[in-house]
């Protein structure tokens, strides 16, 4: 019995042995690189294409468009005004120029963002003057109805194409629309007639699009010693009045009222022109 005791720890050392390596064995498919890299794989897939679905609503949620409209060249200084727009609908409203240096920077201060709220709210440049920055405001209205042209033209612009598509099918008249619609959005030039004057004649153009005077502007208008002086100072101030006011209910420029009477009798005729 004595001699067997080698024995049996050799058999139990070798089983230990082998039991040992059995169990290191069936433990290393579970660190097998392959197959955390094949995992790791998959799982940065997941994760990717989590990403980009969330990416593709944003964009098309949020999509916006961002329009400037022409500068307005007022007495105290340019006005430009950029609009945010989203869905054809304005979100924001700024003023990129205004008037600036003495007096006009309290002005612009002041009416600049009312402007910009009223604009949002309206939605249109179908806004009220403010007061006490009537040059501004007129500007503002102009710059912003620009804008809006350009926008609804871009807008036009993106239909004509879908609508161009369609057309391949055999329709001829869907590509001719778009021509039918533009002579009710072309502006028009209008001259008043000349009105005489004690120092000189003065006649008014007018530019309406649709029944809205755009610009207007002198042709004629006294000159010559003093006279040069007066219209300079007057006619830009009756052709900003008559943009605002829509009409030739202006107030008279002190110092030149001949040259202020003369100009609304021709401003006067040139909307009777444009009315018949």
């Amino acid at each position: 019995m004595k001699k067997s005791h080698p024995i049996r720890r050799v058999v139990l050392a070798t089983a230990a042995t082998v039991s040992g390596i059995v169990l290191l064995l069936s433990l290393k498919p579970a660190s097998d690189p392959a197959a955390a890299s094949a995992q790791g794989g998959a799982a940065a897939q997941q994760t990717a294409a989590g990403q980009e679905s969330p990416q593709g609503g944003n964009a098309s949620q949020t999509g916006s468009q961002t329009v400037t409209g022409s500068v307005t060249q007022t007495q105290y200084g340019p006005v430009q005004v950029r609009l945010t727009m989203s869905g054809g609908k304005i979100t924001k409203a700024e003023a990129v120029q205004a008037p600036a240096g003495g007096t006009s920077d309290q002005k612009t201060a002041l009416a600049i963002p009312k402007l910009n709220e009223e604009a949002v709210a309206a939605q249109s440049a179908d806004i009220d003057a403010v007061s006490g920055a009537t040059y501004t405001s007129g500007g503002y209205k102009q710059s912003l109805q620009s804008a809006l042209d350009k926008a609804k033209t871009a807008g036009s612009g993106t239909s004509g194409s879908s609508g161009s598509a369609a057309a391949s099918s055999g329709s001829s008249s869907s590509p001719q629309a778009p021509a039918t619609q533009a002579p009710a959005t072309q502006a028009r030039i209008i001259t008043g007639n000349v009105a005489q004057t004690q120092y000189g004649p003065v006649q008014v153009r007018i530019t309406l699009s649709g029944d809205k005077i755009t610009k207007a502007e002198a042709v004629q208008a006294p000159s010559g010693g003093t006279s040069s002086q007066k219209t300079a100072l007057a006619v830009p101030k009756l052709n900003q009045e008559a943009v605002a006011a829509g009409s030739a209910d202006i107030d008279a420029v002190s110092g030149a009222t001949y040259t202020s009477g003369g100009y609304r009798q021709s401003l006067q005729s040139a909307l009777d022109k444009a009315g018949g």
